[in-house]
């Protein structure tokens, strides 16, 4: 499934995009009488998220060491296309890696938060880093274009095990995984930075960094795996906006091709996924049901949407006598979609079913500063911060793998 993996703000570790703010700069506007209603979910504002203090680090554990690895060269992001006002950068960090580590956990220190809205780290194993570094050489500037994760070969074909190690949105703490878990790194591995721009504000240079926490390999930990649960969008205009030319979802689907390239096809590869059957039918509400591909335990859990979402659930095996609800947001908050640890780890056996379900609103863009200015369009799953995802993700152990 190509390109299922780029979350706007994203998702295995990913921390509260939070941060107290005065009454001047709070996002949440209206009038008196919208005390009685639940609070809406804000839009992005630069100067706020340049705002936030840096993210506070958590204390070393018996064993772990931190490296610190930078940007290169500074970069200055733009719409790729000439459209748009979201970019995403893959950039190729070398930790130096002599031996086989854990990583055990990490945190991101952005150079420039007035555009950074949102970092994903992933793993480059020994065999791809020739690939990489290729990619790398043949783009101009610093790093490459790679809306929907890195574009190495084969990275999403295994969404059952993810090469995400973690996520970062900005104003979060340094983060840590499980105790007695980590995620193997083997020696001469890589890591990709995967930046996202969002330049509603403009532009401006960028040099960022990431800080890893690790063990060396000769510990024993039970490793670490990413479990992707997407879904599909096919979300309306609404009734009486539905005359815009972007209400056409054939002309939604040609507007975020040309914005994002190849991985304006991610909406089709999730119908096959998600083994719907005929026309997409459009819906505020959007689930997705997968089994588990062998016997696993999980960790933690988080959801990912974008400005648009409203609700989203997770699910292991509904509708029989083994149903439990894993994670349930009835206001989504896009500025708090940190990751939850299990108070108690949840074992699925194979075959098991997990269950995301999504609901997205238009009539939030009349709310958020974001879409200022812009007339209701089909929503279908796409990279931008104004389009929309349904994304659940599961930190999992699997179980011929405990030790």
């Amino acid at each position: 499934m190509k390109r299922l993996a780029a979350v706007a703000a994203a998702v295995l570790l990913v921390v509260t995009l939070a941060g107290c703010v005065d009454e001047d700069s709070d996002r949440r506007t209206g009038s008196p009488s919208e005390i009685l209603k639940p609070p809406d979910p804000p839009g992005v504002e630069a100067k706020q998220l340049a705002a936030l203090p840096p993210g506070k680090m958590l204390p070393l554990r018996t064993g772990e060491h931190r490296t610190t690895v930078t940007m290169p060269e500074a970069y200055t992001p733009s719409a790729p296309s000439g459209t748009g006002t979201d970019d995403y950068r893959c950039f190729l960090l070398d930790p130096k890696l002599d031996k086989d580590v854990w990583l055990t956990g990490s945190h991101v220190l952005p150079g420039n938060p007035q555009v950074v809205h949102h970092v994903i780290l992933f793993r480059v194993d020994p065999g791809q880093v020739a690939e990489a570094e290729q990619k790398d050489a043949d783009a101009p500037g610093e790093g490459w274009t790679c809306f929907g994760g890195t574009g190495l070969q084969g990275e999403f074909v295994k969404i059952d095990d993810a090469p995400w190690l973690a996520a970062w949105a900005p104003g979060g703490d340094e983060t840590k995984v499980r105790d007695g878990y980590g995620v193997r790194l083997a020696a001469g591995s890589r890591i990709v930075m995967q930046v996202h721009y969002n330049l509603l504000k403009g532009a401006a240079p960028d040099v960022s960094s990431t800080q890893l926490r690790w063990m060396r390999g000769s510990t024993d930990l039970t490793p670490v795996h990413t479990f992707q649960l997407p879904a599909p969008v096919e979300l309306p205009c609404r009734p009486a906006h539905d005359d815009g030319p972007l209400c056409d979802r054939d002309a939604a689907v040609a507007d975020v091709m040309e914005r994002f390239g190849g991985a304006g096809n991610t909406n089709s590869a999730l119908h096959f996924l998600c083994n719907s059957q005929g026309e997409p039918i459009p819906s505020n509400t959007t689930s997705c049901v997968r089994y588990a591909p062998r016997g696993m335990t999980i960790l933690g859990v988080a959801g990912h949407m974008h400005l648009l979402g409203r609700k989203i659930k997770i699910e292991v095996n509904p509708g029989t006598p083994k149903a439990r609800t894993i994670l349930d947001i009835p206001i989504w908050d896009f500025d708090n979609q940190g990751s939850k640890p299990l108070k108690q780890p949840l074992h699925l056996d194979k075959f098991d079913t997990i269950k995301v379900t999504c609901t997205h609103q238009q009539w939030l863009r009349d709310r958020l500063p974001a879409f200022a200015g812009q007339p209701d369009r089909y929503i279908i799953w796409a990279e931008g911060s104004t389009d929309e995802m349904c994304l659940g993700t599961l930190q999992v152990a699997f179980d011929d793998e405990v030790s």
